[in-house]
């Protein structure tokens, strides 16, 4: 039998919004994106979401989009010095409860792994912060002059997720059955299917529907809702929502 591995997402489930979004602001701050991009790429989609007018994952693409153009040219030292950055001075904003379970399962002598669509440099950053063992991120390539190319790996999305899994299972003779997972979007939904105790952590709505529409999962996973300083253990069975 291999080990016990808990797998968590960064953003929305360890960290309480996205950290991309201030890795960006750190960019215009140091001026490696011009401010007017924000206002004239990213800020409206951020307008929708923010009102609710619109999905996070459209605000969250867009902001990708305007990131991954920004960085082409750029050395990785920079990011890597914003990543280091945006973490000692927001890397406290995070859920009691992912907190709490990461330090459980470090007791426990289970691996701790990130797997993020966030940028390779800032989820290296959060796992050292947080003693993890590993962690898969996006990775943006580098040109034959070392810098960014613009040409990226995703992983926020279920089926990168499902490989880093395979691979990482592999690597450390995990045993997904006695694992764990913790997620908020669609993009963690096969990493929640593969392990025995998956976890929803303030899910979306698109990720709800994918959980009720699946049996297997359906019958395994915990529903948690944090707000304020509270938090919900919820019957996915019972849940009702519009």
């Amino acid at each position: 039998m291999g080990i016990s591995a808990a797998f968590f997402d960064i953003d929305g489930t360890i960290y309480r919004e996205g950290l991309i979004t201030e890795v960006f602001k750190k960019m215009i701050k140091y001026e490696l994106i011009e401010e007017s991009k924000w206002y004239r790429e990213v800020r409206p989609a951020f307008l929708q979401w923010d009102k609710r007018q619109a999905g996070y994952d459209t605000y969250l693409k867009k902001m990708v989009d305007v990131y991954t153009d920004a960085v082409k040219g750029n050395k990785p030292f920079y990011m890597e010095y914003v990543a280091k950055k945006v973490v000692e001075q927001k890397g406290d904003r995070v859920y009691t409860f992912t907190r709490n379970k990461i330090l459980w399962h470090q007791e426990q002598g289970h691996k701790v792994i990130a797997i993020s669509g966030s940028p390779l440099e800032l989820v290296r950053e959060m796992s050292g912060k947080y003693r993890m063992d590993d962690y898969r991120g996006t990775t943006y390539k580098l040109d034959e002059n070392g810098a960014y190319s613009g040409e990226i790996i995703p992983m926020w999305d279920s089926r990168s997720k499902k490989k880093a899994i395979m691979e990482l299972s592999e690597e450390y003779d995990i045993d997904l059955a006695n694992s764990y997972a913790y997620g908020d979007t669609a993009g963690d939904f096969t990493m929640l299917k593969m392990v025995g105790y998956p976890f929803a952590i303030n899910p979306t709505k698109e990720l709800l529907h994918k959980i009720k529409e699946d049996e297997e999962l359906k019958s395994k996973i915990k529903v948690v809702v944090e707000r304020k300083d509270v938090i919900y253990l919820l019957n996915i069975h019972e849940l009702d929502f519009i």
